[in-house]
C-alpha cells in the first residue's frame, strides 16, 4: 500500500521558518522524483520544488527560489522542504508528490499558515 505522509506544517510568523517532511512507503522511493506542491484557497495547485531520484538535482518555482530548499534521504524514504523567510503569500496546503514515468502518488497535505 502506497503512502505519502506529510508533517511539519503549522502557524508561523512572517520571516519565520518551517521544515516539512514527507515519509514514503509502499514503492521504490529512490526510483521516483519527488516534488512539493501547494494550493492556496481559491487558487490552483502549483509546483513549488522538485528533486530528481538519484542525483538529487533540484528546481524551484521563482516565488520560492533562495528561500526554500528541497532535499531527500533515500535511506529514510523521506523528502524534506526547508522553508525560510516565510511570507503571508506562502500560506497554503502543501502536498508531497512522487512521480516516475506515468505513475504518480499524492500525500494528504499539510497546512502552512504564515500570519502575525
Amino acid at each position: 500500500q502506497v503512502q505519502l505522509v506529510e508533517s511539519g506544517g503549522g502557524l508561523v510568523q512572517p520571516g519565520g521558518s518551517l521544515r516539512l517532511s514527507c515519509a514514503a512507503s509502499g514503492f521504490t522511493f529512490n526510483s521516483y522524483a519527488m516534488s512539493w506542491y501547494r494550493q492556496a484557497p481559491g487558487k490552483e495547485r502549483e509546483l513549488v520544488a522538485v528533486i530528481t531520484s538519484v542525483a538529487g538535482f533540484a528546481n524551484y518555482a521563482d516565488s520560492v527560489k533562495g528561500r526554500f530548499t528541497i532535499s531527500r534521504d533515500n535511506a529514510k524514504n523521506t523528502v524534506y522542504l526547508q522553508m525560510n523567510s516565510l511570507k503571508p503569500e506562502d500560506t497554503a496546503v502543501y502536498y508531497c508528490h512522487a512521480v516516475r514515468w506515468s505513475s504518480g502518488y499524492w500525500g494528504q497535505g499539510t497546512q502552512v499558515t504564515v500570519s502575525s
